[in-house]
């Protein structure tokens, strides 16, 4: 454990374990932010978000492979009591590369990828799926297994897809956001808009990590997203995780610059 010590404040950082690769934040002085350098927000909000949300690419291709199935595919009459259309493609291309979307998102939201020749080995399965369905053999693979083809109608594409969109949204828009941090100079605070209200924390001695080292998860997935973990300190230590946040890097910037400045009229106590 390592104690970093500043004019003001001192950050605590305690690195983890050798395959997690923390990142270390420490805290400037509070009188950095002088004349010659602009102050930024007073405040920030960090939410943190479940892993559904690096399920877009589950919609985006559902939307992409029903928009095909219109274009480039052939009415089928289903045999029901009454007249029923719908669009099937031709090709098992659709099918094979939106169910290997759906796996690799399930694989990648619930294992961690770490290191490189985890990548290669998810980056190789896939670049050899999409090279057989440019060039057409799966049909011919297919035929190995006594056509056990993968086919799905426009209806099931643009339905499914419709469904994770609405879940996606109103859990990324709406739900991760009814439960939010709230950084102001000198402090932290868990604030609930429903339930038991709110919880703050004295900035004094706190320490934050920066994870950001799952290759899909993190950059392919997250756009740059990644975790934090806060170490409080006092008589009640906390360590505090918070998952999937978005645009990290930024968040982190300010969060350091927050928290290391001296609240208003503290200085006259």
């Amino acid at each position: 454990m390592k104690e970093i010590d500043t004019q003001d404040t001192a950050v605590l950082v305690q690195p983890e374990a050798a395959h997690s690769h923390p990142i270390p934040v420490t805290a400037s002085p509070s009188g950095a932010a002088g004349p010659q350098s602009p102050r930024g927000p007073t405040s920030i909000r960090i939410y943190s978000h479940s892993s559904l949300v690096f399920w877009w690419p589950v919609w985006v291709a559902g939307y992409v492979m029903a928009a095909l199935t219109y274009l480039h595919g052939r009415e089928q009459n289903a045999e029901t009591s009454w007249q029923m259309l719908d669009w099937v493609h031709p090709s098992n291309n659709l099918g094979v590369i939106y169910f290997l979307t759906l796996f690799l998102i399930i694989m990648i939201t619930n294992f961690s990828v770490r290191g490189l020749a985890s990548g290669m080995v998810i980056m190789g399965g896939a670049l050899l799926t999409v090279i057989l369905a440019y060039v057409g053999w799966w049909d011919e693979v297919f035929r190995w297994f006594e056509n056990l083809t993968i086919h799905l109608s426009m209806g099931a594409y643009f339905w499914f897809s419709s469904l994770i969109f609405i879940a996606w949204f109103l859990t990324v828009f709406v739900f991760d956001r009814l439960s939010y941090w709230e950084v102001t100079p000198g402090q932290l605070t868990h604030k609930m808009l429903f339930g038991s209200g709110s919880k703050s924390y004295n900035a004094q001695g706190m320490g934050l990590e920066k994870h950001r080292d799952d290759i899909f998860r993190h950059w392919l997935l997250g756009l740059g997203s990644g975790d934090i973990k806060i170490r409080t300190s006092g008589a009640t230590r906390e360590e505090i995780d918070l998952m999937n946040v978005l645009f990290i890097g930024s968040k982190v910037d300010a969060m350091q610059r927050l928290i290391s400045e001296v609240p208003e009229g503290a200085d006259d106590t």
